[in-house]
């Protein structure tokens, strides 16, 4: 069996409620009603901070990916983010869309170069269901202005586009198999188009950062309103009136590989 059909089933017992996992966010698509909401995987568009769950965390300690992972993050590696995506069929505002961005935005640690995402497909993925869509060569550049982009349907909670990028640089469609792996720089510009299929398209990632990176101060920064914005969040969820946005990270970090020295 492969393993991708392991972390489908247990992403489904998480959906029908029947694992509780501290700390972990369940979300769904802004165009979902509430009165449409029903405990299972239809009203899911994505796990995130699933790195208490000992079954979807064996992705995280995949020996066929640390291999990859150590080369950019050198012996010690730290699982920082990590997700289980479940786009679901577009309900015809678009919003299955994911608008282009860079994942350093979300990011309050450097330096870039010792963070790298792995993402693997659960199932084939294409440009009907929505696969990553990236423009090459951009990890080589700065971290850019983000926010909600205006578009008329909604965008998903956390969903920030850069504010401005070049349309015409040239772009790459990511199809891929199932149990394809892509590993991408925290810089490089990506978002994914609509799911134009009946059915739902599920990833798995996980960002890694060496845990000799240092956390910095967003402050003053382009990050600031992603900072602001996280701070919030976390204090709803936690109850705590101020959480500061790297303290966010640091709770939810978990050492993979080697020794926790910075993170």
């Amino acid at each position: 069996m492969c393993i991708c059909t392991f972390f489908r089933q247990e992403f489904e017992r998480i959906c029908r409620q029947e694992v509780k996992v501290p700390g972990l966010l369940v979300m769904r698509d802004v165009a979902i009603a509430k009165s449409e909401f029903v405990p299972d995987e239809r009203a899911v568009s994505k796990l995130q901070d699933f790195q208490e769950n000992p079954e979807l965390f064996r992705y995280c300690a995949l020996p066929q990916i640390l291999k990859y992972v150590e080369c950019f993050t050198g012996p010690n590696i730290m699982a920082m983010h990590t997700m289980l995506i479940n786009k679901p069929p577009d309900a015809g505002k678009k919003t299955s869309r994911h608008p282009m961005h860079q994942d350093l935005h979300y990011f309050p640690f450097r330096p870039s170069d010792h963070i790298v995402c792995a993402w693997t497909a659960m199932e084939k993925v294409n440009r009907q269901n929505g696969c990553l869509v990236v423009l090459p060569g951009t990890h080589k550049g700065t971290l850019q202005e983000h926010d909600y982009p205006d578009w008329e349907g909604g965008v998903n909670k956390m969903y920030h586009g850069l504010r401005d990028y070049d349309p015409n640089h040239p772009r790459m469609y990511v199809e891929m198999e199932k149990g394809d792996t892509v590993f991408f720089h925290p810089l490089l510009i990506h978002g994914s188009g609509m799911n134009q299929t009946q059915g739902f398209r599920k990833a798995i990632s996980c960002h890694y950062a060496s845990s000799d990176c240092y956390y910095i101060d967003v402050k003053g920064t382009t990050q600031e309103n992603i900072g602001n914005e996280v701070q919030e969040i976390a204090g709803k969820k936690y109850g705590i009136n101020e959480v500061a946005f790297k303290d966010t990270w640091a709770f939810r970090g978990r050492l993979v590989q080697g020794e926790r020295t910075s993170l």
